[in-house]
């Protein structure tokens, strides 16, 4: 587990950079200074961030940035990628009628 205090003293403190304002996340318009930021105030783990930023929440589910926002976290925290804890993968959901799920149970339902 990480001791989240040294850490914070370990990286520093946020300092802004020329390409804070570059999108990584498009879906979401999350920027790469926005990421940057986060580290700084603790958010360590790539499930952290989505929840504290979004990315990775929008329309691709993270296929175009997750990289990106693994590799600038890295970065920051000073650590090679593999450092960061990926987020957990969920499969996409989409709602279904009653009737198509009883049938695919077994059902007989006329």
């Amino acid at each position: 587990m990480i001791d989240i205090r040294q850490k914070l003293e370990e990286i520093g403190e946020f300092i802004p950079g020329p390409d804070d304002g570059l999108l990584v996340c498009r879906c979401e318009e999350v920027t790469k200074g926005e990421i940057r930021r986060a580290v700084h105030e603790g958010i360590f783990t790539i499930e952290e961030m989505r929840r504290y930023l979004r990315n990775g929440m929008g329309l691709c589910q993270g296929q175009t940035c997750s990289r990106l926002v693994k590799s600038i976290m890295a970065a920051e925290l000073k650590e090679a990628p593999g450092y960061v804890e990926p987020a957990s993968a969920r499969a996409p959901m989409r709602p279904i009628e009653m009737e198509i799920l009883g049938k695919d149970l077994g059902g007989k339902h006329e």
